[in-house]
């Protein structure tokens, strides 16, 4: 049976629970859309996604199929099964109205997937301290050997995905971006699958 397709507006977020076991498919429907992802723990949102873990368990920035998120108590909160990607970003913070006033200065400030986030996790008891670095699907954040960062746009086409597979009971925040750089000046929707099987 065919798993429904969610759609996340431009600019907004969303946020569900979803049970150990089950698979999150998240899509580029158009390409070159970036989606802020977060994860924490059903029984107990103290436990949450976490960048640091992650990244050193995996040895590696560069997270694609068969790599783990961890959480900030260094457990497996989510796997990735099927990546047609394989280049998102777990270093930089979710964009927010401070991210705006930053960086584009001349743009007219927006929420950002921040304040987005905040609200779609607030009806789950998550207040805004307790958002940390969310895992970018899609984002292009290259880093040079001197240690710069620069954001480019997406590489991702349209259709391309990524899946994960919970390890747990899972409360899941998920956004369409808002940053201008992130990706590559316009902003799309985003869409997402859930289902129990991997296919």
């Amino acid at each position: 049976m065919k798993a429904d397709t969610h759609a996340i507006p431009e600019r907004s977020g969303t946020a569900f629970r979803l049970r150990k076991g089950a698979f999150v498919t998240v899509i580029d429907p158009k390409g070159g859309q970036v989606a802020d992802l977060l994860a924490y723990n059903a029984q107990d949102v103290r436990e949450a996604i976490s960048s640091g873990r992650s990244l050193d368990y995996a040895e590696t920035i560069s997270l694609t199929t068969g790599h783990h998120l961890y959480s900030n108590r260094s457990r497996v909160m989510l796997t990735i099964v099927d990546d047609s990607v394989g280049r998102h970003d777990f270093l930089l913070t979710p964009c927010s109205v401070d991210t705006f006033l930053h960086f584009y200065p001349d743009l007219e400030p927006h929420k950002g997937c921040f304040g987005n986030l905040v609200e779609a996790l607030a009806p789950y008891g998550i207040e805004p301290d307790a958002i940390p670095v969310a895992f970018n699907c899609f984002m292009n954040v290259p880093v040079a050997p001197s240690g710069k960062l620069e954001v480019l746009p997406p590489v991702s086409k349209p259709g391309d995905h990524i899946r994960f597979r919970a390890e747990m009971d899972l409360i899941i925040g998920l956004t369409a971006c808002s940053a201008p750089a992130s990706n590559g000046g316009t902003f799309k929707p985003i869409h997402y699958q859930i289902s129990e099987a991997a296919g």
